[in-house]
């Protein structure tokens, strides 16, 4: 990968290094500025190895959600010693601890928690209280956990999908604002969005299955800008479509080099990180990967390929950004998280 490829990439502890004075401008003048900068630098983007470490003897599931706290721990859900079954009811909750937090910096394991709770883990969020929110395509539920793992709310009905004000059916991610309210991608089979109040009660949806604007085919993952934009990730129509906060359809956007978009994030500076998980097609080859766009959705930047070595992957299902400008990305084929970080600057 070039730093030509990679340069619209923006980190804060790389910006502060290279050039301070482009984080005093708008995220359009950025863009190009952050290019030539990092060209400058010679600054490169690579995997951080032995990252992140297990304790001998144990192997991570199918990594399905991704999130950072606060202080830079990367939150994990993954599927422990299940895969994805059409009925995992009749399989009963994964024994083993399904939820790991790492510390970002060295990859230490520092606690794992959620046994005996899931059946099927799927999306992850970290907000701003570092709460821990988790979404089970099983139960047909959303969580609220607390930084350490105690159960605070929870919505949907435990093993009864449906499609109104309390029901969800298998719901793929969660986005919490920062006074509280959040909403909810529903997901793979009832195709909408819906939002809730900071109490927790159903206020509005939209959405539907169908390919028009508006519609979806599975949203798989969503995001929230500063300025309260919704951005969906489309998986199987292919788009990120853009919504306002009350759900009114502003864009949609397809390219060949963003893929399928499985999961989403956005970055302090106002990038859009699409994990890219592929085609599935029934044999080799495919694609997956990570691709960034600005806010006006230009392409901005690409990285990975499939396969599974380092800076590869099997079907990147999900992305995290820590405060300090690390890339986690969770491949759930794969069954590990890569961190990537600027390295090299001058």
């Amino acid at each position: 990968m070039t730093v030509a490829n990679q340069g619209y990439l923006s980190m804060a502890r790389l910006l502060g290094r290279v050039a301070p004075e482009l984080c005093a401008m708008n995220y359009g003048l950025l863009a190009a500025a952050l290019v030539a900068a990092l060209r400058a630098s010679g600054a490169e983007l690579q995997v951080a190895h032995e990252w992140p470490q297990l304790p001998a003897g144990q192997i991570m599931g199918q990594v399905s959600g991704l999130g950072c706290d606060s202080r830079g721990d990367v939150f994990v859900f993954h599927r422990a010693s299940r895969a994805w079954i059409p009925d995992p009811t009749s399989a009963g909750p994964i024994a083993e601890p399904t939820v790991c937090r790492f510390h970002g910096k060295t990859g230490r394991l520092l606690a794992q928690w959620g046994a005996r709770i899931f059946l099927l883990p799927h999306g992850l969020f970290v907000d701003h209280r570092d709460h821990v929110w988790l979404t089970d395509v099983g139960r047909h539920q959303v969580f609220e956990f607390d930084h350490d793992g105690k159960l605070l709310r929870e919505w949907g009905v435990k093993g009864i999908g449906g499609n109104d004000e309390t029901h969800f059916n298998k719901p793929t991610d969660i986005a919490v604002l920062p006074d509280g309210s959040f909403y909810v991608s529903d997901g793979y089979v009832n195709s909408r969005v819906v939002k809730f109040s900071s109490e927790g009660k159903f206020q509005f949806q939209w959405g539907g299955k169908g390919s028009a604007p508006g519609e979806f085919l599975v949203p798989h993952g969503i995001a929230v800008d500063r300025s309260g934009k919704v951005y969906v990730a489309d998986r199987e129509n292919d788009p990120v479509q853009v919504f306002s906060p009350d759900g009114r359809f502003l864009a949609q956007w397809k390219h060949p080099a963003m893929g399928r978009p499985y999961g989403l994030r956005i970055s302090n500076e106002g990038l859009l990180y699409v994990a890219d998980g592929g085609e599935q097609p029934a044999a080799p080859p495919n694609r997956s990967g990570v691709a960034v766009l600005d806010l006006d959705g230009k392409i901005v930047a690409t990285f990975g390929r499939w396969g599974n070595y380092d800076g590869q992957f099997m079907m990147a299902h999900d992305i995290a950004l820590s405060n300090t400008g690390e890339i986690y990305v969770g491949d759930i084929d794969g069954r590990r998280v890569q961190k990537l970080t600027w390295t090299g600057a001058r």
